[in-house]
C-alpha cells in the first residue's frame, strides 16, 4: 500500500545564516495571486532605482607615467596584467588588483604609439615615433606576484629600425608574425631583422592595424586619408579598400563574430561593418559629441568601449545605436586608448593626464564575493528589468545619466545641428522634381566608394 507523504529538501527551508528570515513557500497560481504583476512592475521599478543609487563604477586610478598615455595592450596569459606607453616613452607593465607598476621597459626616445603582446603572453612588441620596434621578454607570473617587483626593468631582447615612424602595432594570433603600421604596412617575424612582407597603398600614414582573431592571415587598417583597408597575407596585393567621408582612429574586430569589425571615426560616430560586405555599415553607434579615438570589443562580443576626445569613455551594444553607459571624472583629460580586460569585468582607460583608471564594466555591480542568496536576488531583478524595460518609468530611470555641462551641451548642440541638416533635406526633396534627390541612410551616407 502507498502512502502519500509531504517531502521536503533540507536545503529548501536551512537558513544560511542565523540572522536571515524562514523562508516562506508561496503558491503562484495566478487566480490566488491576482496582484502578481502590479507587485512585480513595483519590485522591477525598485530595482532600477537601487541600480541607481548603487552605480558606482569608478575603482581607482593608476599614477606612474608623467606624460600622457597613448596606447595599451592586455596581457593574454595573465588576467590581472596590462602595459600601457606613454609619450615619453615610458612603457609600463601594471598589477590591476594592486594597481601598481610591476615593470618598467625603458628604451623609446620617443612616444610610445603601439604595444602588442603574443597570443602566449611571453613577448611584448612596441613601437614608436623614433623609428624603431622593439621585442621584450615579459616577466613570468611568479615574479609579477611577488610584492618586491616594483623596481623591476627590462632590457629590450631586439631592436629592429624603419626607415619612418610606427603609429600602430599588432601581433597575430597564434601565430609568429605581427604588423606594424606607418608610411606603409609591414609584417615582421619575431627572429628576423627586416619585414617578410610589405604593402602599400596610397601615399598617405597609416594609422591603426588589427589581424582578425578567426582568420590569422587577414588585417584590417585605417589610414590618414581617411580609407580603411582589408589586407590578406596569403596574396601579394591589398583585398579591399573603403573611402570614408572623415578619418578612423581605430578599429576592433568582434572576437565572437569576426566577419565583424566596428571602426572608431572623426566624426563622433562608431561604425561597424561586415567585411563581406562593405557598401555600408551594419549599424551606427552614436553618443559622443567628439572624435572617437579607441575601440576595444569585450571578450564576450557582446559589447565594446569607446574613449573620445570628449573625456568620456563610453559603453555600447554590439548591435545598439546608443551607449548603455557613461564613465567620466572631473580630472580625467581626453582619452586616448581604452582596453577591456581579459574577463569582460572591468574597463582600463587611459588619458592626456599620465593615468590609467580603473572602472567596472557594470556600473552598479556588487564586488566581492556573493552569497548564493545575494546571486539570486540579483539575478532575480536583472529579469524583471528586462521583463518591464519596455515601460515608460522603468525605461527613463534606466536610460538616465548624469552627464557633465560641457558634454550635454555638447550634446544639445550637436542634435540641433542634425535636425538643421534633415529639415534643410526635406525641403530640397519636397522642392525638386519626384525622383531627383534619393535620401540615403546614415549607414551609407558616411561612405564616398569601396574600392576593389
Amino acid at each position: 500500500m502507498k502512502v502519500k507523504v509531504i517531502s521536503r529538501s533540507t536545503d529548501e527551508f536551512t537558513r544560511e545564516r542565523s540572522q536571515d528570515l524562514q523562508r516562506v513557500f508561496h503558491n503562484f497560481d495566478p487566480n490566488l495571486r491576482t496582484q502578481e504583476k502590479a507587485v512585480e512592475y513595483q519590485r522591477a521599478l525598485n530595482a532600477a532605482k537601487l541600480d541607481k543609487i548603487f552605480a558606482r563604477p569608478f575603482i581607482g586610478a593608476m599614477d606612474g607615467h608623467i606624460d600622457a598615455v597613448s596606447c595599451m595592450a592586455k596581457n593574454p596569459n595573465y588576467l590581472k596584467g596590462i602595459f600601457s606607453g606613454s609619450m615619453d616613452g615610458d612603457i609600463r607593465l601594471w598589477d590591476i588588483a594592486n594597481r601598481r607598476t610591476v615593470c618598467q621597459f625603458p628604451g623609446h626616445q620617443g612616444a610610445v604609439r603601439g604595444l602588442t603582446a603574443s597570443t602566449d603572453g611571453s613577448t611584448l612588441v612596441s613601437c614608436g615615433t623614433d623609428c624603431t620596434v622593439r621585442l621584450w621578454n615579459v616577466p613570468v607570473a611568479t615574479i609579477m606576484d611577488s610584492d618586491n617587483s616594483s623596481d623591476c626593468s627590462s632590457e629590450p631582447r631586439a631592436v629592429y629600425m624603419g626607415e619612418n615612424a610606427f603609429w600602430a602595432v599588432d601581433h597575430q594570433w597564434n601565430g609568429d608574425l605581427f604588423a606594424t603600421a606607418g608610411a606603409q604596412v609591414d609584417i615582421w617575424n619575431h627572429n628576423r631583422s627586416q619585414p617578410v612582407n610589405s604593402f602599400k597603398w596610397g601615399t598617405d600614414s597609416v594609422i591603426s592595424v588589427r589581424f582578425n582573431p578567426g582568420e590569422p592571415n587577414l588585417l584590417v587598417t585605417s589610414a590618414s586619408d581617411r580609407s580603411i583597408m582589408l589586407y590578406d597575407l596569403r596574396v601579394s596585393s591589398p583585398a579591399r579598400k573603403l573611402i570614408m567621408r572623415t578619418k578612423t582612429n581605430s578599429i576592433s574586430w568582434n572576437p565572437m563574430e569576426p566577419m565583424n569589425f566596428t571602426a572608431a571615426n572623426e566624426d563622433c560616430n562608431c561604425y561597424s561593418y561586415d567585411a563581406r560586405k562593405l557598401e555600408e555599415a551594419k549599424c551606427v553607434h552614436k553618443d559622443h559629441v567628439s572624435a572617437v579615438m579607441d575601440i576595444d570589443f569585450s571578450p564576450t562580443g557582446r559589447e565594446f568601449v569607446t574613449g573620445s576626445y570628449d573625456r568620456t569613455v563610453r559603453i555600447f551594444q554590439y548591435n545598439g545605436g546608443h551607449s548603455r553607459e557613461i564613465y567620466h571624472t572631473k580630472r580625467m583629460q581626453r582619452v586616448f586608448c581604452v582596453k577591456f580586460s581579459c574577463d569582460a569585468s572591468y574597463v582600463i582607460s587611459g588619458s592626456d593626464d599620465t593615468n590609467l583608471r580603473l572602472w567596472k564594466a557594470k556600473a552598479s555591480e556588487q564586488l566581492g564575493v556573493l552569497l548564493p542568496r545575494e546571486q539570486k536576488r540579483h539575478e532575480y531583478n536583472e529579469a524583471l528589468k528586462n521583463r518591464y524595460k519596455h515601460l515608460p518609468e522603468v525605461k527613463r530611470i534606466v536610460r538616465h545619466r548624469h552627464l557633465p555641462k560641457p558634454i550635454y551641451k555638447a550634446g544639445v548642440l550637436r542634435r540641433v545641428m542634425i535636425e538643421a541638416e534633415r529639415r534643410k533635406d526635406q525641403r530640397r526633396k519636397a522642392h525638386s522634381a519626384p525622383g531627383s534627390i534619393v535620401t540615403e541612410p546614415m549607414r551609407k551616407r558616411r561612405i564616398i566608394k569601396e574600392v576593389d
